[in-house]
C-alpha cells in the first residue's frame, strides 16, 4: 500500500485535503468516490519513520511509555476515536522522538491503517512487547483494557529500574571513595613520609618498603597505567557489545553470588507479568513465550528461554520446559504447573505479578544491605594497612629515642 496526499472536492464543491492509503491513484479515486469525494490531484508520500528522521535507534523511556499508554487509555475509554486521541497526544509534552513518532502514527491511522500496523513501522523505537500487546488488543476488541495493562506494566518496570539505580548509587560512591583514598595515600602521603624518614637510621618494615616501591612505580608510570586501564575498559565495552559478549556478561551477572539474586528476581518479575498479560490477551502459548523473551532483559536467560520454547514446540509442557533450564525460581515453576493443570495459567500469573515485583524490590534492598558493609570493610582494611605501613617506622623511631 502506498500513501497519498490528495486534494478532492465534495458534492458542495468544497475542497478537501487529506492522506489516504491505496495501491495507486485509480484505487484512491475509487475509495474517495465511495465517500462522495472526487479526486482533483494526488501525490505519493515517501514513507518515513521517526527513527530515520532523528537518525537514531533509541527507544522511548518506560516512564514516557507509561504516561502515553495511560493517557491513551483514558481518552479511548471516554469514547474518543484512535485518530482523535493521537491528534491530542502528539501535542503533549513528550520528548522530541516520541512527539515526532506520534505525528507519523496519526498520519498513518488517519490514512486507514490499523494502530498495530502503524506502530510496526517504528519497532526500533517501541518495545516489541508493546507492539504485540496492541495487536492483541485490536484483534480481541479489548484495546482499552490492553492500554491500561500496558500503563501498569511500564509504570512498575520503571519503578523497579529506578529503585535498582538508586540502590547502587551509594555502593558506587563508596567504591570511588576507596579508590581515591588509596591513590591519594600511595601517590602523595607515603612518599612524603619516606622522605622524612630517609635521614633517620631506622629499619623499614617489608610492608612499608613494598608500599614505597609501589608508590615510586605508580608516580613514574601513572600515564602508562592510565592508558592500560583505559584500553582494557574500551576493549571490555566493545566485547560486551558483541553477541557472545552479551551472553557471557549477562551469564556472569545471572550466576554471581549477590548480584545474581537481584537479576533473577527482576527477570522473574518481568516474565510473570508479560507472559500472563499476553496469555490473558488471547495469544497462544508459543507466541506469548516468544514475545515474553524480549522483555527478560538478559541475553543469557533469553538464550536458555529460546531452548525452552523449542522444547514446548516439540510437545513438552511449559512447566517441564522451564524447569529443565533452571532460569526461574521453583516457586514460579510451581505456579505455572498449577495454572496449566487448572486451565487458568493467565489468571495465576497475573495474580502473582505483585508478589514477584515485591520480591524484586526486597532483593534489591537486601543486596545494598549486604554490599555496603563489605565495601566499608574493604575501605577500612585498606586504610588500616596503609596507616600501619606508614606509622610503624615512626613508632620504632620513638622507641629508639625513648619517647
Amino acid at each position: 500500500m502506498k500513501k497519498f496526499k490528495y486534494t478532492a472536492v465534495n458534492l458542495q464543491r468544497k475542497k478537501v485535503t487529506g492522506i489516504f492509503l491505496a495501491e495507486d491513484e485509480q484505487e484512491l479515486a475509487m475509495r474517495l468516490a465511495e465517500q462522495n469525494l472526487y479526486l482533483v490531484k494526488a501525490k505519493q508520500i515517501t514513507q518515513t519513520t521517526a527513527s530515520t528522521f532523528f537518525s537514531t535507534t533509541g527507544k522511548v523511556s518506560a516512564n514516557e511509555l507509561a504516561t502515553f499508554c495511560r493517557q491513551f487509555a483514558i481518552m479511548f475509554n471516554t469514547g474518543i476515536s484512535i485518530v482523535d486521541s493521537l491528534e491530542i497526544l502528539k501535542n503533549q509534552s513528550y520528548s522530541g522522538l516520541l512527539k515526532k513518532t506520534l505525528e507519523f502514527l496519526h498520519e498513518d491511522v488517519k490514512a486507514g491503517q490499523l494502530l498495530s500496523q502503524a506502530l510496526e513501522k517504528h519497532k526500533k523505537i517501541f518495545p516489541r512487547f508493546l507492539l504485540s500487546m496492541i495487536y492483541v488488543g485490536e484483534i480481541s476488541g479489548a484495546l482499552d483494557k490492553i492500554l491500561i495493562t500496558l500503563a501498569d506494566y511500564f509504570e512498575t518496570d520503571a519503578s523497579i529500574k529506578k529503585k535498582t539505580k538508586s540502590a547502587m548509587i551509594y555502593p558506587v560512591i563508596l567504591i570511588f571513595m576507596a579508590i581515591g583514598i588509596i591513590v591519594l595515600m600511595v601517590a602523595f602521603i607515603i612518599p612524603t613520609f619516606m622522605e622524612a624518614l630517609g635521614s633517620l637510621d631506622v629499619e623499614m618494615p617489608p610492608l612499608t618498603i613494598a608500599l614505597y616501591n609501589t608508590s615510586v612505580w605508580f608516580r613514574t608510570n601513572w600515564k602508562m597505567l592510565f592508558l592500560v586501564i583505559f584500553a582494557i575498559v574500551m576493549l571490555f565495552m566493545l566485547w560486551k557489545r558483541t553477541a557472545s559478549g552479551k551472553v557471557a556478561w549477562d551469564g556472569f551477572k545471572f550466576k554471581a553470588p549477590i548480584i545474581g539474586k537481584v537479576v533473577k528476581s527482576l527477570v522473574t518479575a518481568r516474565f510473570a507479568r508479560a507472559f500472563g498479560l499476553l496469555i490473558d490477551g488471547g495469544l497462544d502459548v508459543i507466541d506469548a513465550m516468544e514475545t515474553s523473551k524480549i522483555v527478560l532483559g538478559n541475553k543469557y536467560v533469553e538464550k536458555k528461554f529460546e531452548q525452552a520454547i523449542n522444547d514446548v514446540k516439540q510437545g513438552l509442557s511449559i512447566t517441564e520446559a522451564l524447569d529443565g533450564y533452571k532460569i526461574f525460581p521453583p516457586l514460579i515453576i510451581q505456579m505455572i504447573s498449577v495454572g496449566e493443570k487448572s486451565g487458568s495459567l493467565a489468571e495465576v500469573l497475573i495474580r502473582s505479578c505483585s508478589f514477584f515485583d515485591n520480591q524484586a524490590e526486597v532483593t534489591i534492598s537486601s543486596m545494598t544491605t549486604i554490599i555496603q558493609p563489605i565495601i566499608l570493610a574493604i575501605i577500612g582494611g585498606s586504610v588500616g594497612v596503609l596507616f600501619y605501613a606508614i606509622y610503624s617506622p615512626l613508632l620504632q623511631v620513638m622507641e629508639n629515642i625513648g619517647v
